[in-house]
């Protein structure tokens, strides 16, 4: 599915939580993310057409199965504004973006759109439990036997075996996946919102304890607390500031378990750059779904940023980093340092883009960017993507 764009949608305004509590309610979250975008918008709460809300894990984690949006947004006064909810496991926040671009392609709006994440309950076997639900219930058990490894999470375990596969192929070594990760962790340093705000080295990477096949702990991301909102207008109408970035591409797919991961994704990809008249090397930066370090290569050869087996030299040469002379990537940090508060998560890499295509990044700032690309997926259909979503944005 891809919008087509009579009037191209704009982000006319953003917002962002820390990633770094585990205390704070998931309502409070949501609420603080909502009234900064609206904020950063200037738009009251009385003139949205509709808000969408997105969250994967709040029946298993937070007690709240439906009308989600209703219940943690109560405090924002909503009255008679309609919420609708959306759940498609860590691609949520892009699916509900997508939605909200279509609509406002159309000429509807201002649209909120919210992510919000409580993943840590102090119960990490039911964290681990609640990401089982992006899975088939019916290919849950196999897929748990096919990827069991040490650190108990099977999608860890996933990643894992494309890591060993990348390695097998001579498209990247652990090196380069070292490098990954540090180069986002240092990203991760200068976003004051991050999880993670410690920079460290390749060598460190290296040296922390293994976790499952050739990835170590510090090559893999994590799960966190967190809330993301961007208000989405049509460009034409009187809710837009001078300078919005504009959503100039958006392409969604889901999977029926008739292809691999990387194949549905570059898909998607294809499409997006199809509708925004772009290609991947026009690309500023790039905000990808980095499970892994291994993954982050792996996922920008897939959409077209590099052919198979460039992107691992790339990334050993700085060319991925801010200010690396290419296409820079998870300048946010991403999920390895950002964190991954998974039905937010798109939305996160929504706000990055419009911060940075605003020029208002502060130390980590991308010089002069013009086009920016978020990538988010989110369940399994077997070895498929289960939903997979990539939007262009370009600078207002």
């Amino acid at each position: 599915m891809t919008s087509s764009h009579r009037h191209p949608a704009v982000v006319a305004g953003v917002g962002m939580t820390s990633m770094a509590t585990r205390t704070r309610s998931v309502d409070d979250l949501a609420v603080e993310a909502a009234r900064e975008a609206l904020r950063d918008a200037e738009v009251k709460v009385s003139q949205l057409a509709i808000v969408l809300f997105a969250n994967a894990m709040g029946g298993v984690l937070v007690d709240q199965e439906c009308i989600r949006g209703q219940v943690w947004l109560r405090k924002l006064g909503l009255g008679g504004v309609p919420v609708v909810n959306v759940d498609n496991a860590c691609a949520g926040g892009t699916s509900a973006f997508h939605v909200a671009v279509a609509m406002a392609a159309g000429g509807e709006g201002p649209i909120l759109v919210v992510g919000a994440e409580k993943m840590w309950n102090g119960d990490r076997a039911a964290t681990l439990a609640s990401l089982l639900q992006g899975l088939d219930a019916e290919e849950r058990s196999g897929f748990q036997d096919l990827f069991a490894n040490g650190s108990g999470n099977p999608f860890i375990g996933m990643n894992a075996s494309w890591a060993q596969h990348q390695l097998e192929c001579g498209w990247a070594t652990p090196d380069q996946f070292a490098i990954t990760a540090a180069k986002s962790r240092l990203n991760g340093s200068l976003n004051p919102l991050a999880q993670h705000r410690s920079a460290i080295t390749p060598r460190e990477v290296i040296e922390s304890p293994a976790l499952a096949g050739p990835l170590t702990r510090l090559m893999c991301g994590s799960t966190t607390d967190g809330a993301a909102a961007v208000v989405v207008a049509p460009a034409l109408s009187g809710q837009v500031r001078a300078g919005s970035p504009r959503v100039i591409g958006s392409a969604v797919r889901s999977g029926d378990a008739g292809a691999e991961y990387h194949d549905r994704m570059a898909d998607a990809a294809a499409a997006a750059w199809k509708d925004a008249g772009v290609g991947p090397d026009d690309l500023s930066m790039v905000e990808l779904h980095d499970v892994t370090s291994a993954e982050e290569l792996w996922a920008l050869e897939s959409i077209g940023c590099y052919a198979p087996g460039e992107a691992g030299p790339a990334a050993a040469t700085g060319k991925t980093a801010i200010g690396g002379g290419g296409v820079a990537v998870n300048p946010s940090g991403g999920l390895l340092a950002r964190g991954h508060p998974l039905g937010a998560t798109g939305l996160c890499q929504v706000v990055e883009c419009a911060t940075q295509l605003r020029g208002l990044a502060g130390s980590r700032q991308i010089e002069d960017p013009k086009l920016a690309a978020c990538v988010n997926s989110g369940g399994f259909l077997d070895t498929d993507i289960a939903a997979v979503g990539v939007h262009v944005l370009a600078r207002g």
